[in-house]
């Protein structure tokens, strides 16, 4: 079995040996897969043809899979009763009070606090992502001299986490960018804060929309950007247009 060499039949075939072997066992089988935009076409139709198989033997495997806004599209592309078999709820930023959680109980822990307008100002400047509540608490934890942690001291330790941040998480992304993929950036973050329309950057390129269409593919496939609504673009990653203004600083 799973062994045709054709990945849709393979793939259904093993998840049920594994599915029907947990039955069996009365307990249950979960996947999970993060950033599954990366996956293929092929690969993406072989999983949610796998799934469909699940849900029409109800058998227990279930798939929890995480991935940028475009997911949905791509995977209705893929088949066109994804839409149908899955649900795909938006996991955004987290709001003031839960990101206020999530900073203060690991140190309340060992016996730390911390000011409520240093709490205000880590969700100003992560605007709630989680990585980048990780990173400021991180860095002002080092900071930190005494409790309760400071205003002051997380505005100290910003500089830090910018630094980091640039090195180490928006620079990976932007390096493997073609100079076409990196002048469409660069004009989305010279329009300000976005979504931007992407007659507004084909206008401040001086070219067409349906030119550019093939770099918004890519930046689309690559996780760059993603399309929130109808003719509008939008950066995936919150602060990546902060990013793309210092590089396009220390570029002039």
């Amino acid at each position: 079995m799973a062994d045709s060499g054709d990945l849709e039949m393979d793939l259904s075939n093993l998840f049920t040996a594994v599915a029907e072997a947990a039955a069996e066992r009365n307990t249950a089988v979960a996947i999970l897969i993060d950033e599954i935009q990366y996956c293929s076409t092929t690969e993406l139709s072989a999983l949610i043809m796998a799934m469909h198989k699940m849900q029409q033997r109800s058998l227990p495997l279930i798939l929890i899979a995480a991935g940028l806004p475009i997911l949905p599209g791509l995977a209705g592309e893929s088949k066109s009763y994804a839409e149908r078999l899955f649900n795909f709820p938006d996991v955004g930023p987290l709001c003031e009070a839960d990101a206020s959680i999530a900073l203060q109980q690991p140190i309340q822990m060992e016996g730390v606090l911390i000011d409520p307008k240093a709490l205000h100002e880590i969700y100003r400047l992560t605007r709630g992502y989680p990585y980048f509540l990780q990173e400021w608490g991180y860095q002002a934890w080092n900071h930190a001299e005494a409790s309760p942690i400071s205003l002051q001291v997380v505005q100290e330790a910003s500089n830090t986490v910018e630094r980091r941040l640039d090195e180490n998480f928006f620079r990976v992304r932007f390096d493997r960018l073609t100079p076409k993929e990196k002048a469409y950036l660069r004009t989305m973050a010279e329009l300000g804060s976005g979504p931007y329309r992407t007659s507004d950057v084909a206008e401040k390129l001086e070219t067409s929309i349906n030119r550019l269409g093939p770099v918004r593919a890519s930046l689309i496939k690559k996780g760059m950007v993603y399309s929130p609504s109808h003719g509008e673009m939008a950066f995936t990653v919150p602060l990546f247009d902060e990013f793309m203004r210092r590089v396009m600083l220390q570029n002039d």
